[in-house]
């Protein structure tokens, strides 16, 4: 049977018999990548972790919502330290690129997301563990600015779009991609992969967000990455089996599980 690992998955997000449902129907997924999005997100993400074995959570703050005050920063720093032992990675966190096009962030605001960036890309370097980034378009060079600072080369670009030449970087600097299941109708997303290492490559759903094409009309689940293997297999002209394999292979390194 083909294994597998969803490297970023909302799971906090679906409702509790969702995921005792999906839980009973996961003989193929090894693990899951949940990724927070706020205080309340890695408590609950803290909660499934306990209840279900599969769950490797990440605690982080996702940049495309409103700042949080300062002392809910910290608060947010201070119980992501009493717990950097239950979690596998820091995430997910970024800038908000999306928010920035619909000009609800100013430019105090945007050096704002920045330093707290910065904070996340610090601590992950100091507890060794893996970041899981929102960093797309023309912000994806000024989160490779700040890795590059730190030397933090455990970087997970979550479900990236951007330039040729940042893709170049990103690869020279060994930083990581996931591509969610849009790889089997969307022919950017291909083109990355064809560009992509495979050795630098996990898959994700980044569910409960739906998808399109085949995936119309339907809830997202972690079965869906099974498709996106075989367009993988396909784009870089390898067996079915080996592209899983390595995958899987990458993703248990990257998230040391």
């Amino acid at each position: 049977m083909m294994k597998l690992i969803d490297a970023h998955i909302h799971l906090d997000q679906y409702q509790d018999k969702e995921i005792e449902l999906m839980f009973e129907g996961l003989d193929s997924i090894e693990s899951l990548i949940t990724v927070s999005s706020d205080f309340g997100s890695c408590q609950r993400n803290l909660l499934l972790s306990n209840k279900f074995h599969k769950v490797k959570p990440a605690f982080g703050y996702h940049p495309e919502q409103s700042l949080p005050s300062e002392d809910e920063f910290y608060r947010l720093i201070e119980w992501m330290k009493r717990h950097r032992d239950d979690m596998n990675a820091v995430g997910e966190v970024g800038l908000p690129y999306y928010l920035r096009k619909e000009q609800k962030v100013s430019k105090f605001q945007y050096d704002r997301y920045i330093e707290y960036l910065e904070k996340f890309i610090k601590l992950a370097k100091e507890w060794e563990k893996p970041i899981v980034l929102h960093a797309v378009y023309d912000d994806a060079p000024v989160v490779c600015d700040l890795l590059e600072k730190h030397s933090m080369m455990k970087a997970h670009f979550h479900w990236f779009k951007g330039d040729e030449k940042t893709v170049s970087r990103m690869i020279e600097n060994g930083y990581y991609i996931s591509v969610t299941p849009e790889v089997v109708y969307k022919g950017k997303i291909q083109k990355l992969v064809k560009a992509y290492p495979l050795e630098q490559i996990m898959v994700e759903t980044d569910g409960p967000w739906p998808f399109e094409g085949p995936f119309s009309g339907q809830r997202t689940h972690p079965e869906m990455i099974k498709e996106s293997i075989f367009k993988i297999a396909k784009i870089k002209n390898l067996p079915d089996i080996e592209v899983s394999e390595r995958l899987l292979e990458n993703t248990k390194k990257f998230f040391k599980i």
